[in-house]
């Protein structure tokens, strides 16, 4: 088994962590592991293979600098746990985590799960919404028979004929 580090050695050292009961490894050769400090447990930053194999030293450009006025989180908490404090935390340490982020998650804002339910009636007040402003329009306009038209559709979905 190769080095998740170097890619080119033989992997001796095998580290498995259990976070929330999903199961994270790194396998790591005799150097790899070495520099890495795993022999030491406080220098040893798990976090930092596993979002990118350093990629947790982009936030840690100022190591003492910054730490969340709310939680009390800096940038060593973060790289031995992998994890932020708070809420407040992406705002303070915002610049060097967009990158990571983005290479970890589809984007960098999230967008939440809803029911299948919620998007469907959402939609669908959307559409009625987009079609009562464009029949106020055309009857501001006087076009009325696409003021009639329109006015039809919104009546033939309320009675939940689709067009």
């Amino acid at each position: 088994m190769q080095c998740d580090v170097c890619q080119s050695k033989e992997a001796t050292v095998f580290l498995t962590q259990i976070v929330e009961g999903k199961m994270q490894k790194v396998n790591l050769c005799e150097s790899c592991s070495k520099e890495k400090g795993v022999n030491d447990p406080t220098g040893f930053a798990l976090a930092d293979l596993l979002m990118g194999l350093g990629a947790a030293q982009e936030i840690d450009k100022n190591p003492g600098s910054k730490k969340c006025p709310v939680c009390g989180f800096t940038h060593a908490d973060f790289k031995k746990t992998g994890r932020l404090g708070c809420s407040t935390c992406y705002k303070v340490f915002a610049e060097g985590l967009s990158g990571m982020l983005k290479n970890m998650h589809k984007g960098t804002s999230h967008t939440g799960k809803s029911p299948k339910k919620f998007h469907e009636i959402r939609e669908h007040a959307e559409r009625m919404k987009s079609l009562q402003d464009r029949l106020n329009k055309a009857v501001a306009e006087e076009e009325y028979e696409q003021a009639a038209e329109l006015r039809d559709q919104i009546r033939r979905i309320e009675a939940g004929i689709t067009p």
